[in-house]
């Protein structure tokens, strides 16, 4: 095979200097390399020494290089794991991402109960107490979750007047907001009560309601949401309403009270002759 499989051997035009080359002679600075059996010299900058020429190897990875995809690889794994918020998840548990979700959410419920839970990543409360929601969630699967991160939605919190953390509200239909309040571990047994109270079935005897005039209004009036609400026309009075208005029944006179009847002797008298 004629591969370069060449051995160079260095040699310096000294008295010790290289036997290998022969007859070739000594030559000070020159390189003796040999090329299958032959032997030819050329300059090289080496002073003394031996050189192989063979085939090439290969390198092993800088260092720099195994750092960079080792921190390439540890900033991936981290990019993978999930927030507190986002384990334990149940199918009816769902975040919500505008105002305008919010407030679709809950007229889409229906007469079905929603619970609305406001959290911060960074409260310790909020981050114990999830795991528990979690299981009410997964024992009431006719409920729904409905969670706003304040983080994320901190102008539509405050036009709700939300700024403690957790804090739930809770929704149902035509009756509008039934309660909220603030608990946490140690105060669970405020949700544990109000989820008894309010999750039984109720049917709605009116429209739904969802978030409550107040609330639509001061969505409405932050400029940083995105949100537009409507205010119903007040209904006019018709002509019968008017009638009945302007011309109400009059009250009826009380009865002239008989004329009293005098005892004294005239009339006594009077009463005698049949007058």
């Amino acid at each position: 095979m004629a591969a370069v499989q060449a051995m160079a051997k260095v040699s310096v035009g000294s008295p010790g200097g290289n036997r290998a080359a022969g007859s070739l002679g000594r030559r000070r600075g020159a390189v003796a390399v040999r090329f299958g059996g032959s032997w030819s010299w050329r300059k090289s900058p080496f002073v003394g020494g031996r050189m192989a020429v063979g085939p090439r190897r290969s390198r092993p990875a800088s260092r720099n290089l195994v750092a960079s995809s080792v921190q390439v690889s540890m900033n991936l794994s981290f990019g993978k794991t999930m927030k507190w918020w986002e384990k334990g998840l149940q199918p009816n548990m769902r975040a919500i991402h505008t105002a305008q979700d919010l407030a679709d959410s809950l007229i889409n419920a229906g007469d079905g109960l929603v619970i609305v839970d406001f959290f911060s990543p960074g409260c310790a409360g909020c981050h114990a107490l999830h795991p528990k929601i979690c299981q009410f969630a997964e024992r009431s699967p006719d409920v729904q979750f409905l969670q706003v991160n304040f983080e994320e939605h901190k102008s539509m919190c405050h036009s709700l007047h939300v700024h403690v953390f957790p804090f739930f509200r809770f929704y149902r239909g035509a009756q509008g907001r039934l309660c909220s309040f603030s608990c946490t571990n140690a105060t669970i047994k405020k949700f544990k009560d109000a989820l008894a109270k309010h999750r039984p079935d109720r049917c709605s005897l009116g429209p739904i309601r969802g978030l409550e005039e107040s609330e639509l209004l001061a969505l409405t009036a932050n400029k940083d949401l995105k949100f537009t609400y409507t205010r119903e026309p007040e209904v006019a009075p018709t002509m019968d309403d008017a009638t009945e208005i302007i011309t109400p029944d009059l009250p009826r006179l009380p009865t002239p009270p008989k004329p009293l009847v005098r005892q004294g002797s005239e009339d006594r008298a009077l009463v005698s002759l049949g007058r």
